[in-house]
């Protein structure tokens, strides 16, 4: 047990955590809430060099990794149950991974639009399958999945992108209301832009957050079983005219509707 400073005389259990694309820079953050929480960590991302260097950022807490590509979608199943046995309980578990790819290439290419597909949205679903029928049959539990505020509108900058962070989403919807009863909650996490490698080559402006506050918020959504949560929370204003912008006007403003 843990004391958490929030509540005098407030003390929460040691959770045990899955945390899939732990490597990114925005869960590697959440990682680190956690350990500093007490929790213990089982950490998949697909390169090695780069688990190994996570686990070292926390000295003293109780992690294990596995190492896995989501991109090998049919494989997912067996390393939801290899990270299920590392644990034993799951109490919580955040899909983190996710990749913007090249969207004028995907106009071009359907391999090109379906590696971005099913790096967002096909081993997306490969993996919550078995997650969501552990956690109904246990009774319990938290699951958090990373979308995209992209996801909201198709636009032509990254439409490709969006529309796979946007499946997710609706699926995510039915996903929360069918685990409803067992009494596991789902967390969709409606990420703005955040400064990391993958936007590296972006440019960067206002709206860009950073890793370490984004954590906190979907550390904070979790926490409080939100069902969805607009990372940062300004979004949450933004984007509803973004949605509900008629087409004729939205395609006439170059800030919305431009490449």
């Amino acid at each position: 047990m843990v004391r958490t400073g929030d509540d005098i005389g407030y003390v929460r259990a040691v959770e045990r955590i899955l945390i899939l694309g732990a490597t990114s820079a925005i869960a590697a953050e959440v990682a680190a809430l956690h350990a500093a929480r007490g929790d213990r960590l089982h950490l998949v991302g697909r390169s090695e060099a780069k688990l190994a260097a996570l686990v070292e950022r926390m000295p003293g807490a109780s992690v294990t990794s596995t190492v896995a590509d989501f991109a090998l979608a049919h494989e997912n199943e067996a390393v939801v149950a290899k990270c299920i046995d590392a644990l034993g309980v799951v109490d919580r578990v955040l899909i983190a991974h996710g990749d913007l790819g090249d969207q004028l290439e995907s106009e071009k290419s359907f391999a090109a639009a379906e590696q971005i597909i099913v790096a967002n949205f096909t081993s997306a679903v490969s993996l919550l399958i078995p997650i969501a029928n552990h956690l109904e049959q246990q009774g319990r539990g938290r699951i958090g999945v990373i979308t995209s505020v992209a996801g909201d509108r198709g636009r032509p900058r990254n439409y490709t992108y969006g529309a796979s962070k946007g499946a997710l989403t609706l699926y995510l919807q039915g996903v929360r209301s069918r685990l409803y009863a067992s009494g596991v909650s789902v967390t969709t996490l409606k990420l703005g832009p955040v400064d990391t490698p993958m936007t590296v080559s972006h440019h960067k402006n206002a709206l860009f957050a950073k890793p370490e506050p984004v954590a906190r918020s979907i550390v904070a959504a979790m926490d409080a079983r939100t069902p969805e949560a607009y990372v940062p929370s300004f979004w949450a204003a933004i984007m509803p005219i973004v949605k509900n912008t008629p087409e004729r006007l939205f395609q006439k403003l170059s800030f919305l509707s431009g490449r």
